[in-house]
């Protein structure tokens, strides 16, 4: 099986401490707001708006080969939609959480 995760979110209120935090933890690099290996990106650092009442999160994202399909499972199992489908260049994706609230994405890779 392929990894079940294909990209991750950052999402917090302040992304150059993350950046200089996650560099001097565990020696990530970034890229603008991407987080990269070897120069391929393999995350992202999203900024929370002051008025955001989110908490900072880890937000990841799993692969699917139909996302409109893997969206109205979710529903189905007791899940929710949190976010309706978005079309990327790189792809489409939803913003779902299982049903004790945990949040992720399902990617569909154009």
């Amino acid at each position: 099986m392929a990894a079940p995760f294909v990209f991750f979110d950052v999402r917090t209120s302040d992304v150059d401490g993350s950046k200089r935090f996650f560099a001097e933890l565990l020696g990530w690099q970034a890229s603008g707001p991407l987080l990269t290996e070897d120069g391929a990106p393999w995350g992202g650092l999203t900024e929370l708006a002051p008025d955001d009442e989110r908490a900072p999160q880890w937000l990841p994202y799993a692969a699917v080969s139909d996302v409109d399909t893997a969206a109205a499972k979710a529903v189905e199992l007791g899940g929710k939609l949190v976010r309706e489908r978005t079309d990327l260049p790189v792809g489409s994706l939803v913003v779902v959480t299982d049903p004790g609230g945990a949040a992720m994405v399902l990617f569909q890779a154009a």
